[in-house]
């Protein structure tokens, strides 16, 4: 007889549906014969740029960086035609700095949280680390899942989890991040989805990883994501929103990326509320396609800043 853990999951998975895998693959490999040409083309990658979360997530962070970063922020080139971006998103310890400089702008400030990156810390801890965020003025709190706990079955603790971090964010808009490569199979990113969705408010997020382990967001998790939103909104009206992140560098990918939302979820999830990139490494490209665009020739890669880090 199976253990209790794997038939608690089990139940999960068999009350949201299984994922056909050869299907999704399949179709997450049509999104790369896209043609976006011309004014199509400029206006997704200005779109793309205005969906980015501007991360630095490093150990070596300061003040200046977080100024640095902010700059970039408000201001990602000289061309009016590049967009400001969504939000810059830093450690807890770094909310204080980057509020100093976006109180007075459009641009969220964003902080992870609950032991980022492993999601191993008691629970007080973690939400003791959420509220020190919002205190802070924390705009968005980015938090991680207990993946041990949901692959050991322990579906309620998870859920409950995420209830105790919805509750000590207050207004602060949630993003969950599932780590989906830590996940195993795209039957329990589906699972771990719509566990995270049916505790989340219209406008929290869903993401995919952290951006810091080996394998991040693919076309292919992020499409189960996509799937799994798309069918709790059917069932609920709820509208979840969504944030693939890591491994997303080039502006040909984030075109792929916003090619899978408008053939799934349509135009109203065709905004930075309810979308978002977590790669900072993606603005340079983004830039330097849409230079590309306005001048004609390909600008050299150092034309640009390199404030971002690479998450």
């Amino acid at each position: 007889m199976p253990p209790r853990s794997s038939i608690t999951l089990r139940k999960l998975i068999d009350s949201v549906g299984t994922v056909d895998a050869v299907g999704v693959e399949e179709r997450v490999a049509k999104y790369g014969t896209r043609s976006i040409k011309k004014k199509s083309k400029l206006f997704g990658l200005r779109l793309a740029a205005s969906m980015i979360d501007l991360t630095t997530l490093e150990g070596k962070d300061t003040p200046g960086k977080i100024a640095s970063i902010c700059r970039k922020a408000l201001r990602p080139h000289e061309s009016a035609d590049v967009p400001q971006v969504a939000a810059v998103c830093v450690y807890p310890s770094m909310v204080k700095h980057a509020i100093k400089h976006l109180r007075h702008s459009q641009v969220c400030v964003a902080s992870v949280a609950t032991a980022f990156p492993s999601g191993q810390a008691p629970l007080k801890t973690r939400l003791a680390e959420v509220r020190q965020a919002v205190a802070e003025g924390a705009h968005e709190i980015d938090m991680v899942i207990n993946r041990g706990a949901f692959l050991s079955g322990e579906i309620d603790l998870v859920q409950d989890e995420i209830s105790a971090v919805l509750e000590a964010c207050g207004p602060s808009t949630l993003k969950v991040i599932l780590e989906t490569s830590e996940l195993e199979t795209y039957d329990n990113i589906r699972a771990a989805s719509f566990l995270a969705m049916r505790v989340l408010r219209p406008g929290d997020f869903i993401k995919t990883s952290t951006g810091k382990t080996s394998a991040n967001a693919t076309l292919a998790n992020h499409q189960v994501m996509l799937d799994a939103i798309r069918d709790h909104y059917l069932d609920t009206g709820v509208a979840i929103s969504m944030k693939p992140a890591g491994g997303i560098r080039t502006a040909k990918q984030a075109l792929q990326f916003l090619v899978a939302v408008k053939e799934t979820l349509g135009d109203a999830w065709l905004n930075n509320t309810r979308y978002r990139f977590g790669a900072s490494a993606l603005l340079n490209d983004i830039i330097r396609q849409i230079e590309t665009q306005r001048r004609g020739a390909y600008q050299a890669p150092w034309a640009f800043s390199e404030d971002s880090s690479g998450y």
